[in-house]
């Protein structure tokens, strides 16, 4: 699969999280959680197969994406730590959903930058053999993901 589209697909997945959660009633602590929990699984391993595979190769093909790949990095760094705050944070916590909420924020700011401003790039410069090549690297990774964020990279960035 070429890498371009399965980050978009797991844009896709993330988004569909995020409508629900929006949708779920303001005491439904059950389905809050499990959607986080699925938030947290998701968006972690994700992090880490841009992180580890997907941004190395931009910014080698592309020196001129090197500012956003580190922007990207940072992005990942505040939400590998709410992520991280959320898992232990009960659904009850006034706080809980304020924090979904700004992860959210967070999350479609980064999802927009990367597929308006700089995946075009990145496509246009590397071609399908070489994202396909990566694609299937980034697939395989997907299951050496750690399920702590704060085992990521940028966790400590």
């Amino acid at each position: 699969m070429d890498a371009i589209v399965l980050l978009k697909d797991d844009h896709k997945t993330v988004e569909k999280l995020f409508k629900e959660f929006e949708k779920a009633g303001e005491q439904a602590y059950k389905k809050k959680r499990e959607l986080v929990d699925q938030m947290i699984k998701e968006l972690t391993a994700h992090a880490y197969i841009e992180e580890e595979i997907f941004y190395p190769a931009a910014r080698e093909s592309v020196p001129a994406t090197s500012s956003h790949v580190l922007e990207s990095v940072e992005e990942h760094h505040v939400v590998v730590w709410m992520l991280s705050e959320l898992r232990d944070l009960d659904p009850k916590d006034e706080r809980f959903d304020a924090k979904v909420t700004v992860l959210m924020e967070n999350v479609r700011h980064h999802v927009e930058e990367e597929e308006q401003e700089w995946f075009p790039q990145v496509r246009e410069a590397m071609g399908r053999k070489d994202l396909q090549e990566i694609g299937e690297r980034m697939e395989k990774a997907r299951s050496e993901a750690p399920r702590d964020p704060l085992a990521l990279s940028s966790a400590g960035t």
